[in-house]
Formats: structure tokens, C-alpha cells, sequence
């Protein structure tokens, strides 16, 4: 979808579709160049790093494994509950593999953290993350983020995966939200 069709849901553009496939192989060259040698094992956190998933591992010049995990901490409200559960495992084994967290946004920190943390416990070889968007205003829980598109001020955002009510996720571009959809 094109970020025209709902113009008046939002406050501005951020980014737009070509700045962000750009980012995302500057992200790539950096990955490929960490992990050179290395067998890689990607994990998207679904729903919202699809996008970014998909976009990350077609940028990279190398084999790469993917797996999917589904996390919560906002049941169905806007603020996290605090309380992570987990609602799609991975389907591989990560013991002494190289595994690399690909998300869309970090937020609060919260949910990331105890993503890594319940990863790390299952013996993988190093366990890093990727996110295109960093609001470090709203980090509640330091995360150490190895992969950084940017960062952004701590505005409700949506677009290339990010969501208001499962809205907006196939829009191209990333922008803020306009308060009058949200309040």
C-alpha cells in the first residue's frame, strides 16, 4: 500500500520505501561482513519484523537459515503487561549455532530482552540483534543491539510492519501515526 492512500492518518513520512531498502543493505554488508565463514541462523519476531525479515535475507549475499518466533507482552492492549509469552517456538534446535534477532522496532526494550535472555539459556554459539528502528527515549530495559537502521523519537509509528490494530503493516513507507487514529 501506498503511504498516499492513507495521508490523512498520518503526521509526516519518516522513511520512505527506498530509504529503507537502502538501510537495510547497509545492514546486510555489515552482517555478511561479522559473520563471514559462519553459518547464520535468522530469527524473524512475527508479526511486525516480517518486512524487515524478508527484505534483510534476500539483501544478504550468503546462505542463511530463518526461523520465526512469536512473542507477547500486550495481550490486546497498547501497554506491554509485562508478562512475555511465548506463541510460536522455534522449529530449530539453536545449541552452538549463531543466531541473530531480526525485529522491526525496539520499544520498551522489555519483550527483547527477555527474548535474548530465554535464547542465550538454550546454548547457542552468540545470540545479536537487528532492528531497523531504535526509539532510545522509551527504552525501559537496556537491550545491546548490534544492528541499528535508526533511531527514531518516541512517536507512535506504523508501516513496513509496524501496526495500529493490525493497520497500516503493508503500508511501503514508515511514518508517524496522526494522534486522531490512536486516541
Amino acid at each position: 500500500m501506498d503511504s498516499a492512500h492513507v495521508e490523512s492518518d498520518l503526521v509526516n513520512i519518516l522513511f520512505t520505501e527506498e530509504q529503507i531498502q537502502a538501510k537495510i543493505a547497509e545492514m546486510a554488508r555489515k552482517i555478511e561482513a561479522d559473520y563471514d565463514g559462519e553459518e547464520l541462523l535468522v530469527v524473524g519476531v512475527l508479526k511486525g519484523a516480517v518486512m524487515v525479515m524478508a527484505d534483510m535475507a534476500r539483501a544478504l549475499n550468503r546462505h542463511v537459515e530463518m526461523d520465526w518466533m512469536a512473542v507477547s507482552s500486550y495481550g490486546s492492549g497498547t501497554k506491554s503487561s509485562g508478562v512475555v509469552r511465548i506463541l510460536k517456538d522455534l522449529d530449530t534446535d539453536i545449541q552452538g549455532r549463531h543466531v541473530l534477532i531480526v525485529d522491526e522496532i525496539i520499544d520498551t526494550g522489555l519483550t527483547l530482552s527477555w527474548l535474548v535472555s530465554n535464547l542465550a539459556s538454550r546454548g547457542p554459539k552468540s545470540v545479536a540483534i537487528a532492528t531497523l528502528l531504535r526509539k532510545p527515549d522509551a527504552v525501559a530495559m537496556p537491550v545491546d543491539v548490534k544492528y541499528v537502521g535508526w533511531d527514531i523519537p518516541n512517536e507512535f509509528v506504523v508501516g513496513y510492519g509496524l501496526d495500529h490494530n493490525e493497520k497500516y503493516r503493508n503500508m511501503r513507507d514508515i511514518g508517524t501515526l496522526a494522534p486522531h487514529v490512536y486516541s
